[in-house]
């Protein structure tokens, strides 16, 4: 195996005690949220003190903070939830329209307040979907069906939206066509009339990405970054579509079933890792800064 960029003796624990996380998202204030195997939110301060905030029972997938600083979790058992930071919690969507969620995976914001998700659908039978919500709360599908439709990144220009493909270890990535509006849709989206459409067709950005790739993050750079559940690993692959292996724990205890990441610390280059297999957050400084979302994002665009 090709030696990884960094050193697994780069990683550290960050926090301990979790059951299982699955994902973790860095509210406006640093505080690090985490989900549990049946349900649980975690607040994490900054010194990796662990507060369990509420459990919803079922299991705790994909975290997203909303512009206006929002909650919502991903829950098979119950839907879409939002959480509150009193541990109050209600279901905000079961169905996309018509489609009743089979096993919403993760979601994330754009600025506008979008909220796009993955329906994973079941493993190996092809029947994920890509979501979208409007700020309004109205659900549709915009993309799939896909083999088990799982992590998403967004491009810091919000042009362009990745989500894996974990039935096929590959990456897709879809134009938006909100992106015609600031002058970014490319010709080829444009001439094809997809009013109405929230995104482009999908095209595959990268293929044998590790063995059942999982979550994605972005660094300011726009290497895009994928962890991977089956084989504990971090991929990266750069802007120009190069891949190179990130990260790999032969023991896998830094990285034990990766499902997740986030960038933060406080010189946001650290990045931040749930481990599905064990009980702990891990981290790394990288050497290269995160690129912000929609909730980071935020004190700006007020």
């Amino acid at each position: 195996m090709t030696a990884p960029e960094i050193p697994i003796e780069a990683f550290e624990i960050f926090a301990t005690g979790i059951d299982h996380p699955e994902c973790l998202a860095f509210d406006r204030e640093g505080d690090l949220w985490a989900g549990g195997e049946v349900g649980q939110i975690y607040r994490i301060s900054a010194e990796g003190k662990v507060q369990l905030v509420t459990t919803m029972g079922g299991f705790c997938g994909g975290l997203a903070f909303s512009p206006g600083e929002e909650l919502f979790a991903c829950n098979p058992s119950l839907g879409i939830v939002r959480v509150r930071p009193s541990g109050d919690f209600s279901v905000f969507a079961s169905h996309a329209g018509e489609h009743k969620l089979i096993c919403p995976n993760y979601g994330l914001f754009d600025r506008a307040g979008n909220y796009y998700v993955t329906d994973s659908g079941s493993f190996r039978k092809k029947n994920g979907n890509l979501l979208r919500f409007t700020p309004d709360g109205q659900g549709q599908i915009v993309g799939g069906p896909f083999g088990y439709a799982n992590g998403l990144a967004l491009s810091a220009d919000e042009r362009f939206l990745f989500m894996v493909e974990s039935d096929t270890d590959s990456v897709l990535r879809f134009e938006l066509a909100g992106s015609q509006e600031r002058g970014l849709l490319s010709p080829a989206l444009s001439s094809k009339g997809r009013e109405g459409e929230a995104v482009g067709p999908p095209e595959v950005y990268a293929t044998d990405c590790g063995r059942f790739p999982d979550g994605l993050s972005l660094d300011a750079a726009g290497n895009l970054y994928v962890c991977c559940y089956a084989s504990d690993e971090i991929w990266r692959i750069g802007p120009a579509r190069e891949k190179s292996l990130f990260a790999w724990d032969r023991w896998a205890i830094l990285l034990g079933s990766p499902t997740n990441m986030a960038f933060g610390g406080k010189d946001f280059d650290q990045l931040y890792i749930a481990n599905l297999a064990r009980t702990t957050i891990t981290r790394a400084k990288v050497g290269r800064k995160g690129q912000p979302l929609a909730n980071q994002h935020y004190e700006t665009q007020r």
